[in-house]
């Protein structure tokens, strides 16, 4: 189980938090003179860091030993494919990143295209490889609904990682876009 440090990173917006507490910290140190604070205050703003990268490399380290069972189970699929009846079921799929959202939550979603369509894949960690748009990627993950209890079918990604392929891979209104330029 190997899970590089680089990923046990935390969130901007937990950084936003640490930086608030500090300063609330601080001035109350200034405006009160009372140092004791420091004794409870420190140890708690070092706990607004280190728990939620606990908590992230425990969810990473789940994932990863997830990979294995998902790599034995899931389905070859095309975007186009994935519907309501697949929700729960393991699935693979291969495409472009067409774009990233939420990385800097720690949560990054990737809206990942191919030749039939596109559809979005959930993380709930970060991947173990940094993604970025345009990059060519193999997914494993499940089938679950975009909401809870609602909404259209989307991937909730296992494992996303780059592949060696070359051939980028385009849905068809992008042919259609690049002949009527």
């Amino acid at each position: 189980m190997h899970i590089f440090p680089k990923q046990l990173r935390p969130s901007i917006l937990h950084l936003f938090v640490f930086a608030f507490f500090a300063v609330l910290i601080a001035l109350y140190i200034l405006t009160t003179g009372d140092t004791m604070m420091l004794i409870w205050g420190i140890p708690t703003l070092l706990c607004l860091l280190v728990f939620p990268m606990g908590l992230t490399y425990l969810s990473q380290s789940q994932y990863t030993n997830l990979i294995p069972v998902y790599k034995a189970e899931a389905k070859d699929v095309k975007i186009r494919e994935i519907n309501q009846s697949m929700i729960s079921k393991p699935i693979r799929i291969e495409g472009l990143v067409e774009e990233v959202r939420f990385r800097s939550l720690n949560r990054p979603h990737f809206i990942i295209g191919d030749k039939t369509g596109v559809t979005t894949v959930k993380m709930f960690t970060n991947p173990q490889q940094d993604i970025s748009k345009g990059d060519i990627v193999e997914v494993y993950g499940q089938v679950i609904r975009r909401y809870i209890f609602a909404g259209d079918p989307i991937v909730n990604g296992v494992d996303i990682r780059r592949t060696d392929s070359n051939e980028i891979k385009q849905r068809p209104s992008d042919k259609k876009n690049k002949k009527q330029n």
